[in-house]
């Protein structure tokens, strides 16, 4: 979908508007000038509440596989915005760029992929058939089975709290404490 267009100036330099319901937006293409063959081809600026022009994305310069064709790709991205908004820029005949956005498809999950498939005619793996263990309450209810000491349902604790285990060598016999605090 066609969300601008950007004409080259009286001054050379590309200036366009972008808009969409959430973003109205005036920008300037600034050429990045590198050897580094990855370096965008040009940075993206808009003009900022206190006209200042702010650095808000980069495109990059991308052939068509089918035509061979130049095109410019890349995102527009700022704290303002809710998500980057990604662009593409096509070359028309009088030399402006007319602005399409397109929605970025979600890659593929990795652990879906390798997942074995059911079809694969492979045999269960061994014990995938017993249980983890033996049938407490709830987890006919799809409950699953408590770690805690004393589950839902088990003996009251005094207090409300739960008691702390003496060790066996640091057992000792509630008199004799007493006896040794005195």
């Amino acid at each position: 979908m066609n969300i601008g267009s950007i004409k080259q100036n009286d001054a050379g330099i590309f200036v366009g508007k972008i808009a969409t319901l959430a973003i109205a937006m005036t920008v300037a293409l600034r050429e990045v000038h590198s050897a580094n063959p990855k370096a965008p081809k040009f940075e993206v600026l808009a003009l900022s509440a206190s006209r200042a022009w702010v650095q808000v994305g980069a495109l990059f310069e991308l052939f068509s596989n089918g035509t061979g064709e130049a095109f410019l790709n890349g995102k527009i991205e700022d704290p303002s915005l809710a998500a980057p908004l990604y662009v593409s820029a096509f070359r028309q005949e009088d030399g402006s760029y007319n602005v399409v956005w397109s929605r970025p498809t979600r890659r593929r999950d990795l652990a879906a992929e390798m997942a074995p498939k059911a079809d694969e005619g492979l045999p269960p793996l061994p014990g995938a058939d017993e249980t983890a263990g033996p049938a407490t309450q709830g987890t006919e209810a799809g409950l699953g089975q408590s770690s805690a000491e004393h589950a839902f349902g088990g003996e009251p604790q005094e207090g409300g709290r739960r008691q702390r285990k003496q060790r066996g060598s640091e057992a000792a016999d509630p008199a004799e404490t007493a006896d040794a605090t005195a």
